[in-house]
């Protein structure tokens, strides 16, 4: 080969090389990469693998219309299998090594708070979905579900009240992690506001997966005759099937001693007999049942996409309040992005605060711009026996979030980052 042939194939091969190499760095500037942390297997994978399945739905539907600035979204799902610890992992994994730019996902608190410092070390997002116990504010957090003041209080306030029973006695029944312990510190100290004393409030906890309760339902069927008596439940997981079904098992009708969950929605009712049920209460901020042009289209969405997509039970698939919390994040995560015009960690969250979006649960919610939490409407529903909500009370409008309860001393100056 002469010299000119051989200087002319070194540059045609390296002009080669780096058309190559823009080609691939073009391509993977082209897409997005967002990051989905949810449960697909142990105790919560009930309640979590919907979550995965619709933002993945709300994923397809953005990248249909165009995508984010031009790009497509990039999911990358990981299960850390209800493992509070492994959580922190995934997301480490998801940040540093799939460089996501953005994560969407947990359900218990202990999940989230495994994840906290991972997030504020790497200075990435996650946007949790499901309601909480507050006493929390962190600046690489926005919470798409309620605080305690946008469900916790309020449903307790409607179990005093006479279109809601008129309780006088309360069993704090939850599973024992920091969700329902901080969620019940509130409450006990919210009823001692309103003059209720500690011989009037039965405080029980359960471990994860828990199957066996006989003894307890009988116990609060005991603790009812010293009074007119409520069930405030934070179970979480599927631990709400058994006890659901020993409810009905011992016959405790909601006309007797009313459940109010905060925990259990259309999702885990899919697995229960409501029949045994009725007009025992969940509090959310959406229901399925609720009307509107803007919940019709978001079910049929939903609908269409279980169908299309073969998932487990597709023709009885169901929305539900995390649900709808996850598509509201999802998609206020991209207007945000487009108003900053980059996917940095920083700009975003300027742009977040203020984002409004138009949510199916028929309000307008408005993400807070001091303390990371959206403005939601409260609902309580009661159980019905095809397993869908009847709602029976619900606020005028978005509620703004404590996330700091006042009923906590010292929390008074704490509302904001």
């Amino acid at each position: 080969m002469s010299r000119r042939t051989l200087l002319k194939a070194t540059t045609v091969g390296a002009f080669t090389l780096a058309v190559s190499s823009f080609v691939t760095s073009a391509f993977a500037a082209d897409t997005i990469k967002v990051g989905i942390l949810h449960s697909l297997s142990g105790t919560m994978a009930i309640s979590e693998t919907s979550l995965k399945d619709v933002a993945l739905m709300t994923i397809k539907d953005i990248n249909a219309h165009g995508g984010v600035m031009g790009k497509q979204l990039e999911p990358v799902i990981v299960d850390p299998a209800s493992n509070w610890p492994l959580f922190a992992e995934k997301a480490r994994q998801l940040i540093s090594q799939d460089k996501v730019a953005v994560v969407f996902g947990c359900w218990t608190s202990v999940s989230r708070k495994s994840t906290l410092p991972v997030f504020k070390e790497l200075n990435s997002l996650l946007f949790y979905p499901v309601q909480y116990e507050g006493e929390e504010l962190e600046k690489n957090v926005f919470y798409t579900g309620a605080a305690p003041n946008q469900q916790a209080i309020p449903a307790t306030e409607y179990l005093m009240s006479k279109e809601g029973g008129g309780a006088k006695r309360f069993v704090l029944l939850g599973t024992d992690y920091v969700y329902p312990r901080t969620t019940n510190k509130i409450l006990r100290a919210f009823l001692h506001s309103k003059g209720v004393k500690d011989t009037d409030i039965d405080e029980v906890y359960t471990p994860f997966s828990h199957s066996d309760y006989q003894t307890i339902v009988a116990n609060i069927k005991k603790f009812s005759a010293g009074g007119k008596t409520a069930v405030i439940s934070t179970i979480n997981g599927d631990s709400n099937v058994p006890f659901y079904k020993e409810l009905g098992n011992a016959g405790l009708k909601a006309t007797d001693v009313p459940v109010v969950a905060f925990s259990v929605g259309e999702e885990e009712l899919r697995g229960v007999d409501t029949k045994p049920l009725l007009g025992h209460l969940a509090a959310w901020n959406y229901f399925e049942s609720v009307k509107n042009p803007v919940n019709t289209a978001f079910i049929e969405q939903w609908k269409a996409y279980a169908v299309a997509n073969k998932l487990p039970n597709a023709n009885t698939v169901v929305t539900n309040d995390p649900m709808e919390a996850t598509y509201v994040g999802i998609h206020m995560w991209k207007q945000a992005v487009e108003k900053a015009k980059s996917t940095d960690t920083d700009k975003v969250i300027a742009a977040m605060g203020g984002q409004t979006f138009k949510a199916p649960s028929g309000f307008t919610l408005t993400m807070d711009p001091t303390n990371h939490h959206l403005h939601k409407p409260v609902m309580i529903g009661e159980i019905k026996g095809d397993g869908q909500f009847n709602v029976v009370w619900k606020t005028k409008g978005p509620i703004r979030a404590q996330p700091w309860s006042p009923y906590i001393t010292g929390n008074e100056d704490k509302q904001k980052l």
